[in-house]
């Protein structure tokens, strides 16, 4: 599980971002656990996207 602070990679878009928050949407009638993730689009611009947490996964510079 990743902890608001850590950076993440959405496997399907390809954004990567610092998590900001936790959130939660009925998808199909289920209640899903979301992540919202503040993602550098450009140099000085930023943009929140918030998608299902089994769409992230941790992302380290490593």
């Amino acid at each position: 599980m990743v902890a608001i602070g850590d950076y993440v990679l959405n496997q399907k878009t390809g954004h990567l971002g610092k998590v900001i928050g936790y959130s939660h949407q009925i998808i199909n009638n289920v209640y899903t656990t979301t992540l919202q993730v503040l993602v550098a689009e450009a140099a000085n611009s930023h943009k929140v996207v918030e998608d299902v947490i089994t769409e992230w996964k941790q992302w380290s510079a490593a």
